[in-house]
């Protein structure tokens, strides 16, 4: 089997339902045969490794450790899904605090053994501010480290495929910006149908209000339906980012990544990017006044939530944070 490459990939939280997906996918994609699975609880990631085993990849060297030291060292690419999963009734916000305190301690396992990792995926709830914490205690690059935001895009693009009865791709411009959560903007200006733009397909106001709804309820439903948090497209969706920092297709969808402009400033954010070899590249959003001004509350909304891990200690104020990363 032909590999993209030969580099270590980690996935953090290898033992639940999303990390073993991710380590899967990775394989089924043939990113690379160097997959090191980490977790915290080893009788799950003994089972993952067994499972992953029984499919018997091609040239696979696929190792599994408790041990950070050991998953870390010499780390090229990491995904990481390596929180608590949101339950049934719970917003991505009610996991804040500990899932921060888990992202810090990744992000200090990082500058302390991979401080050389190319590109790292974060996305464990709330992953705004998960990926914000891990990108000032790893010392990384913003353009070294995205968060998952696309679910909420594709979602949007699955609605809207049902609602005009024509195949999913065939919607294009179906993206949310700012927050991965409650807050998050939904943009309508730049979608087409089947190459015509929305504005012409006789969308009742009513109707567009419930499609949002529904795409921001998205996470929710699935676990009304399955009974757990979702895990084969958040697995499949960070998977295809970090094949895009290995060199692989491009990745289009928005992704979280840090922002830092005269506009937003100092918070993870989606926005219209790109995922390439070099990292993540941003540009700015483009929309009508409603929906810039819906973009502006879910910016306000993540200042919110970076000044509560600020005031819980998991990272310093603004002013210090070149302290700690000297690349923000």
């Amino acid at each position: 089997m032909k590999y993209l490459t030969n580099e270590k990939l980690v996935i953090v939280g290898a033992g639940g339902m999303i990390g073993s997906n991710m380590a899967q996918s990775a394989l089924m994609l043939g990113l690379t045969p160097n997959v090191c699975l980490y977790d915290i609880f080893e009788p799950g990631l003994k089972g993952v490794l067994a499972e992953i085993d029984h499919c018997a990849f091609e040239g696979a060297n696929v190792t599994a450790t408790i041990d950070p030291a050991v998953a870390f060292k010499d780390a090229k690419y990491i995904i990481s899904s390596g929180g608590a999963p949101r339950k049934e009734g719970m917003t991505r916000e009610d996991l804040l605090k500990g899932n921060c305190q888990i992202a810090a301690e990744f992000g200090d396992n990082i500058k302390k053994y991979c401080p050389d990792v190319k590109h790292v995926v974060v996305i464990f709830n709330p992953a705004d501010v998960t990926a914000l914490t891990a990108l000032i205690h790893s010392g990384l690059k913003p353009s070294q480290l995205t968060s998952l935001a696309a679910l909420d895009s594709t979602r949007l693009q699955e609605a809207l495929a049902q609602e005009f009865g024509v195949q999913q791709c065939k919607v294009t411009g179906a993206h949310t910006y700012g927050g991965h959560g409650e807050a998050m903007a939904v943009f309508a200006s730049q979608v087409k149908i089947d190459g015509k733009p929305l504005a012409e397909m006789k969308l009742s106001a009513e109707r567009w209000e419930e499609i949002k709804h529904n795409t921001i309820q998205g996470g929710s439903n699935i676990i009304k339906l399955r009974g757990r948090s979702s895990f084969q497209s958040p697995a499949y969706n960070a998977v295809k980012m970090i094949e895009a920092a290995m060199g692989g297709s491009k990745f289009t969808w928005p992704a979280g990544c840090y922002v830092n402009n005269p506009v937003f400033q100092n918070v993870m954010m989606a926005m219209p990017t790109t995922i390439d070899k070099t990292g993540v590249h941003f540009s700015a959003p483009k929309g009508t006044a409603e929906e810039m001004a819906a973009l502006k509350a879910s910016y306000e909304h993540l200042c919110k939530m970076r000044d509560e891990i600020i005031s819980l200690g998991i990272v310093p104020a603004v002013s210090d944070w070149k302290t700690m990363n000297p690349n923000l």
